[in-house]
């Protein structure tokens, strides 16, 4: 039996999907294997989030490091993806769940751009949920792009934007525009970083760290980090009000 959330529902959550191949070591098995039980949890956490009321959920599937991993690995992860947006497209929009994917696919092959595309166009309409699944993904690239944006407005314009506008040009160039900003980023296994991941949108997210490895992190543990959240006061660096 699931802990249900409570209360004050986070509208977007972000998850670092971390440990599938400390999984898989622990077990005896193929790194492999790790990674084909981590995309079972995210199915799960899919459905999860959804459920609790959840808006948005984005899941960092894929770094622009991790072209660094063997060439093996990298091969595993790519049959990995096209089977994962092959299986659940079609749950996806069954579900009315949104799907799009942030991150330079360029580096990918065309199939799978294909598959990506087709994932996008066939669930643009739905209003579940909103998945965001980033795939190749890294949060100073995704900055410095957003940065030239904001330095060709201003030689286009001829002046300096105001701080109140390049901060909002910054916004809509990034990857994310359209999407508010985290309220919740969620990082499996124990390790307790962000790994170059919405660095610029998780400003004032809370942030919640856990032991657990993504494998075994099911709904469960999504609704306690949801209880977890639901217990913070969130300040956004200013003073608490006082009650009297």
């Amino acid at each position: 039996m699931t802990n249900s959330p409570k209360h004050n529902i986070p509208k977007h959550v972000a998850v670092i999907m971390d440990g599938n191949g400390r999984w898989a070591h622990a077990r005896g098995l193929p790194r492999k294997l790790g990674h084909k039980k981590g995309a079972e949890s995210a199915r799960v956490i899919v459905n999860s989030a959804a459920k609790a009321g959840v808006e948005y959920l984005t899941l960092f599937g894929f770094s622009s490091e991790n072209w660094n991993r063997p060439k093996s690995e990298i091969g595993e992860l790519m049959k990995l993806l096209r089977s994962y947006l092959k299986s659940q497209t079609a749950e996806f929009h069954k579900n009315n769940a949104r799907l799009s994917v942030i991150g330079d696919r360029t580096a990918f092959d065309d199939d799978i751009v294909a598959l990506i595309e087709n994932a996008e166009t066939l669930t643009k309409d739905n209003d579940a949920i909103h998945v965001i699944i980033a795939l190749n993904y890294g949060g100073r690239n995704d900055i410095v792009q957003a940065a030239q944006e904001l330095a060709a407005q201003a030689i286009e314009s001829g002046s300096v934007p105001s701080k109140d506008d390049a901060e909002a040009i910054i916004n809509d160039s990034l990857l994310s525009a359209g999407i508010p900003d985290p309220d919740l980023l969620i990082r499996t296994s124990g390790e307790q970083r962000i790994s170059n991941f919405l660095l610029w949108q998780c400003a004032y997210s809370e942030m919640i760290f856990t032991d657990v490895l993504w494998p075994d992190f099911g709904e469960k543990e999504f609704n306690n980090a949801l209880n977890e959240y639901a217990a913070r006061d969130r300040r956004f660096g200013a003073l608490k009000k006082s009650k009297g």
